[in-house]
C-alpha cells in the first residue's frame, strides 16, 4: 500500500514539473519614466529702441565675428576662469548675484542697488535677438534674482531652473558679449554729459582712439563690464568714481595704436589705485589691488593678431 501511494505521489510530482517547465516564462515588466516636461519658452515683450543723441565726433566702427569670438573668450576667463562652475556666483559679502561671462549683476527684490544692475538689460537683449528663455525667467525679469542670498543661491545649485539659465548663459557667450560692445557706444553720451566741460572732447577723441586700434575694444569692453560706466553716484568714494568715465578722463591725449591701449592700462591702474586710497579702511579692497592691475594690463596688448 505504501508503494503504491509513493509511486502515485510522485506521478503527480512529475505532472506539475512537466505543467511548470512548459508554461511560458511571464513577460519583464519595464518601467518606463515618463520624458522630462521641458519648460515652453516664454515671449518678451521688446520695447522699441531709445532714441539716442551722440556727441559730435562721436564713432562706432563695427566688430568682426573674429575681435566678438577672441573677446568673449578673454572676458570669460577674466570673469570665470572659463569655468562653467564660476559663470553664476554668489560671492561673499555681497547682496546680489553674478551670472553670466561677466558676471553681470542680478539683485534679489527688496536689495539697494548700489552698483549699475545688468543682468536684466541683458534678459531684454536675449528677447531683442530672439533668445528663447524659459518663462520663470521673463517673469523674474520685473521681480528680480531668484534667490534671497548666497544661502539660498548655494541650495539651488541642483535645481532645474539653476541648471536652464546656466545652459542658456554657455550657448550664448559671444552674444553677452555683443552686449558689451552695444552699451558701451549707448553709455558714452551720457559718459560725455556727465564729464566735466572741460574734458569733453578728449574723452572724446581718447574714446575714438581706442576704437579705431586693433585690439582697442577688448580693453574698452571688458573695463565697462568690469568696473561699470562710473556713472552712478553711489559708485563713488569721496566723490570719485572709477568707472569708464574716469578712465578715460584720467588719460591723456593719444593717437589709436599701441599708444592708446598702454595709456588706457596706465589710466585704469591710476583709477583703481585710487579708489583703494579713497575707500573705507573697513573694506579692505588693498587685498584685491593686485589682482586688478593683473587685470588691467592686459589691456597693453592687442589680442587681434596681424
Amino acid at each position: 500500500m505504501k508503494v503504491l501511494q509513493l509511486a502515485t505521489f510522485a506521478s503527480v510530482v512529475v505532472i506539475v514539473l512537466s505543467a511548470c517547465q512548459s508554461r511560458p516564462a511571464p513577460p519583464l515588466t519595464v518601467v518606463v519614466k515618463p520624458p522630462e516636461i521641458i519648460e515652453a519658452p516664454a515671449a518678451i515683450t521688446v520695447k522699441p529702441p531709445r532714441v539716442i543723441h551722440y556727441p559730435k565726433g562721436v564713432e562706432r566702427p563695427r566688430l568682426s565675428a573674429y575681435e566678438l569670438r577672441i573677446i568673449s573668450d578673454k572676458i570669460y576667463l577674466n570673469e570665470a576662469s572659463s569655468n562653467p562652475d564660476k559663470l553664476m556666483i554668489w560671492a561673499a559679502g555681497e547682496n546680489f548675484a553674478s551670472v553670466g561671462i561677466g558676471h553681470f549683476i542680478w539683485y534679489p527684490a527688496g536689495e539697494s542697488k548700489r552698483f549699475d544692475e545688468t543682468f536684466p538689460a541683458m534678459i531684454d537683449y536675449f528677447a531683442k535677438n530672439k533668445v528663447e528663455i524659459p518663462s520663470w525667467l521673463a517673469a523674474a525679469r520685473h521681480t528680480g534674482a531668484p534667490w534671497k542670498n548666497k544661502v539660498t543661491f548655494e541650495h539651488a545649485k541642483n535645481d532645474k531652473e539653476f541648471r536652464q539659465l546656466k545652459m542658456l548663459l554657455l550657448n550664448t557667450k559671444e552674444l553677452q558679449t555683443q552686449f558689451f560692445f552695444d552699451r558701451i557706444h549707448e553709455s558714452i553720451p551720457e559718459i560725455v554729459k556727465l564729464a566735466p566741460p572741460q574734458d569733453r572732447k578728449r574723452i572724446i577723441a581718447n574714446y575714438n582712439a581706442l576704437a579705431h586700434t586693433k585690439g582697442g575694444w577688448y580693453p574698452l569692453m571688458d573695463y565697462i563690464n568690469f568696473k561699470g560706466k562710473g556713472t552712478k553716484a553711489s559708485e563713488r568714494y569721496n566723490n570719485k568714481g572709477w568707472g569708464l568715465l574716469q578712465a578715460l578722463q584720467e588719460m591723456q591725449p593719444v593717437e589709436a595704436g599701441a599708444q592708446a591701449l598702454d595709456e588706457f592700462s596706465r589710466a585704469t591702474e591710476a583709477v583703481l589705485e585710487r579708489r583703494v586710497r579713497n575707500s573705507p579702511k573697513a573694506n579692505n579692497e588693498k587685498r584685491w589691488l593686485a589682482g586688478w592691475k593683473n587685470r588691467t594690463r592686459t589691456y597693453k596688448r592687442s589680442l587681434i593678431a596681424g
